[in-house]
């Protein structure tokens, strides 16, 4: 039977102009002209596009490299999209994918949200095999230690992942507890007495989204009289608006007019750690189904 992987991801527009049609992917629904204007501002300060979409494309060659399987990416928002990654598959005679989403933290039951849950299920497509979320993987945790452990010292840190509405919560309930767990468990490996987590880049959406938000952490640590913080941005793999301009750019200025230098760690990108934890997810889907 011949096997290979699908790689899940987010995706993201590499070119301004293609920010209205990417933001109709993600409301599913004509993005308002303000709205448009206003994202577009955010991509201008981080260059005009953003990096997301090339550093999965590296992650997913990367992956093809380590295991010696063709690994094909699907995006929910961009190209490739998921269902043309499928087709590839399919044209490539592929019987069988194991399937594995590139956000750490990912419930079983949020599939739905990025247009998952009918994969696989029509006929004369590869068989899908879900692989579990790597949240607590212990490669994936000494991926994000090793990028911490060197900003420790005399620095507060701050976990965070990103918010999410509560319609999308109702349906992913594994979401909140697999991002305060892989918070827990970086700091046990990194050995922290004290550690805050936060959620970030709530969206403009009407209802409750996940919090605290990281506004609200950092006034606290202000109050508490901290003057060097590090962030630690969990549910992002690699760079992306939310990460160039949410924490670069404004969290750091909120919290720079609070008195704190905020430090942040590099996110994981192809790091050899994170693409071997990957593919023992991979290989253990597909060798479960010999």
């Amino acid at each position: 039977m011949k096997q290979g992987v699908l790689l899940a991801a987010h995706g993201a527009p590499e070119r301004i102009e293609d920010i209205p049609a990417y933001l109709e992917q993600v409301l599913e629904a004509p993005a308002p002209a303000s709205l448009i204007a206003e994202v577009s501002a955010r991509y201008e300060l981080i260059g005009g596009g953003s990096p997301l979409t090339a550093a999965s494309r590296r992650q997913a060659e990367a992956l093809a490299r380590h295991l010696g399987l063709p690994v094909y990416l699907g995006m929910r928002c961009w190209h490739p999209f998921l269902h043309e990654a499928m087709a590839q598959a399919t044209a490539e005679g592929i019987q069988r994918l194991a399937a594995i989403c590139a956000a750490p933290q990912f419930s079983r039951a949020g599939l739905a949200f990025y247009g998952l849950g009918g994969l696989g299920d029509r006929r004369n497509v590869p068989q899908i095999l879900w692989a579990p979320s790597v949240h607590r993987h212990r490669l994936f945790v000494e991926a994000v230690a090793e990028r911490l452990l060197p900003l420790l010292p005399g620095r507060e840190v701050l976990f965070t992942a990103h918010s999410l509405p509560g319609r999308v919560v109702a349906n992913a309930p594994d979401y909140d507890p697999e991002a305060r767990a892989t918070a827990a468990a970086v700091a046990a490996r990194c050995g922290l007495e004290r550690w805050d987590f936060a959620y970030q880049s709530q969206g403009r959406a009407e209802g409750n989204w996940l919090g605290p938000t990281v506004e609200e952490r950092l006034d606290a640590l202000a109050d508490r009289g901290v003057r060097e913080a590090v962030l630690v941005p969990l549910s992002f793999v690699a760079d992306n608006v939310e990460i160039l301009h949410d924490v670069d750019v404004r969290f750091r200025r909120y919290a720079l007019e609070r008195g704190i230098s905020l430090a942040r760690t590099e996110t994981l990108g192809d790091s050899s750690l994170f693409i071997e934890a990957l593919a023992e997810l991979a290989r253990e889907q597909l060798e479960a189904a010999l």
